[in-house]
This record gives C-alpha cells, structure tokens and sequence, in this order.
C-alpha cells in the first residue's frame, strides 16, 4: 500500500499562480500592442507615402544639378546648392523680409489674439456669434483673402486709400501700395494678422476656460483687481498654451506663401523664401537649387523652433 502524497507548500501553488499570471498577462501585452502596431500602420503607411518619401527625393535632388530634359545627365554636386543659396542676395534678402513679417505678425496675432480670448471668456453678450464673427477669417481660403487684400490695396478704388486719404486725410494722394517693399509688405502684414488672429483666440480661450475659477475667486477675494488677476493667476496658468501658440506662429511667418506670391508675386524686392522657391524651380526649372532652399529654410526653422522650446521649458522651470 502506498502513502499518501503530501499536499504541494501553499507557496509553491502561490509562486505557480503568480507565473501564469505574468505569462498571460505578457501574452495579452503582447497582443495590446500588436493591435496597436495594426491600427497605426495604416496610417504611417500614408504618411510615408505622401510626406517621407517626397522629402527623401527633394533632398536628394538638392544634391545634383537636376535637368528636366528627359535624357540629358544630372550630376551630383553635393552641397554646392547650398552654398549657392547662403551667398544669394536675393535668397538673403528673401529671408530678411520673411523674419520682418514674423516679428510683425506674431505679436500683433498674440495681443489682439489674446485681448480677445479675454473679452469672450468674460460674460459677454452674444459671445458665440463673436467666437464665429473672429474665426471666420481661419477658415477662409488665402486665395479669397489674398484677392481680396489686393483689391483693398489697390492704388485707385482701393478701401484703403479711401480710409487713408479721404477718410482719415494721412495722405493727400491715393498711395501706391504695390510699389515699394514696405509700403506692400503693410498689405501683406495686415492680412497675415487679420487671418491668424482668430486662431491665437481660439487657442487662448480654451487655456483660459481651462483655468480654475476657484483662483480667481480667491484673488477678488484678496483685493486682487482685473489686471493683477490678469497677471498672477491667468497668464502664468496659460503659459503652456502661449508658448505652443508662439512656435507655431513663427513657424507659419517663416512659411508665409500664398498671400505674397498672389499679392506682389515677389516684385519689387518683396520676395520670401517660398515664393524665392517657387520662382527658381518651376519659373527657371532650377529644381536642385530651389530644393535646396527649401531645406535651408526647414533646418532654420527648426533651429529656431528649437531654441524656442528651449527657452519656454528653461522659463518654466524657473
């Protein structure tokens, strides 16, 4: 007659349970992020498609001298394009007035932004009306606006020499607006203001919904008034938002594009980069050179969006 086997240790059972716990919850890891890989694949697929492998391509034909005859060589010359393009005036120039526009544009869209994001969180009547009154702009094409700033700043029928001479008497002749570098470039500011104010709002105003009215009550408590309530509980709570707001608005200065090439079309020394691109790829098919300048303009914008961050993270740590 054998003897009875002896129950397993209760830590034995315990070490076993523990096991199978960890290898199917590996297993159900594993299948998470398979799931995951699987949805997101799609997605990167097309992004690959239409983002990476272009901009591979353009950077490879940044490095040759590229000929669009079908048959005719197109050799490598490395960095010369390059080089070409930081000792181009007209390239440098270019970068001059898209840095002139940034430092215009941006701050005016972050004040007026701002002032208004203040206004609609307060109890204001009509308050959605307003939201969709200054938005409007966004949404609107840059063609149509384009177009229609050109039309404003024409020199004989224009709404702004009406405003200028007959209205506010500043002038005592229509001004031609599209004649001189700055005089074109306060059309082509306005319009750049005008249609990124709504954006900046939009953007403060979800920050400042976000900021707990509990603060604000405690600071009225205190004897805090409006602009002191301003600065010590509302800005530094939307400082985040203000600094994404500002990256990405210097981004989109150094992009300007479309409202240029149709409101001047780069004359009379009112070039920007992209259109300074545009005009040496596809008006004198120099496809090398004007992809090289569009890389030089991607690697400044990144060095300055990279300082940028760099400064607000080091700010908001102190």
């Amino acid at each position: 007659m054998t003897a009875p086997t002896a129950a397993p240790p209760a830590v034995t059972v315990r070490s076993a349970l523990l096991r199978r716990r960890r290898g199917a919850a590996a297993g159900g890891g594993r299948r998470e992020a398979l799931a995951a890989y699987a949805f997101v694949l799609p997605g990167f697929i097309l992004y690959a498609l239409v983002m990476l492998y272009p901009a591979v391509q353009t950077f490879l034909l940044s490095l040759r001298d590229w000929k669009i005859t079908p048959g005719v060589d197109s050799p490598w010359v490395g960095l010369d394009n390059y080089i070409r393009a930081f000792s181009d005036p007209a390239f440098l120039d270019s970068l001059v007035n898209a840095v002139v526009y940034t430092l215009v544009t941006v701050p005016m869209q972050i004040v007026i932004g701002l002032f208004l994001a203040i206004l609609l969180d307060s109890k204001l009547p009509g308050r959605v009306a307003f939201r969709v009154l200054f938005y409007l702009p966004v949404v609107t094409s840059w063609v149509v606006v384009s177009l229609l700033f050109r039309y404003i700043f024409s020199s004989d029928e224009g709404l702004a020499n009406f405003v200028t001479v007959d209205l506010l008497h500043l002038a005592s002749d229509n001004v031609s607006w599209f004649q001189e570098r700055w005089t074109s470039f306060i059309a082509i500011c306005a319009l750049g203001i005008w249609k990124g104010v709504g954006w900046s709002m939009l953007i403060f105003l979800a920050a400042l919904t976000a900021v707990p009215k509990d603060l604000h009550e405690a600071a009225a408590i205190d004897g805090a008034g409006v602009f002191k309530r301003f600065r010590y509980v509302s800005l530094p709570s939307i400082r985040s938002a203000l600094s994404v707001v500002v990256i990405l608005l210097v981004i989109g200065g150094f992009n300007v594009f479309i409202s240029v090439l149709l409101i001047t079309g780069g004359t009379n020394d009112t070039q920007v980069p992209l259109t300074y691109m545009y005009d040496q790829a596809f008006q004198f098919l120099d496809f090398g050179y004007g992809s090289a300048i569009s890389f030089s303009l991607t690697a400044l914008v990144l060095v300055v969006s990279a300082a940028q961050y760099w400064w607000t993270r080091r700010s908001m740590r102190n």
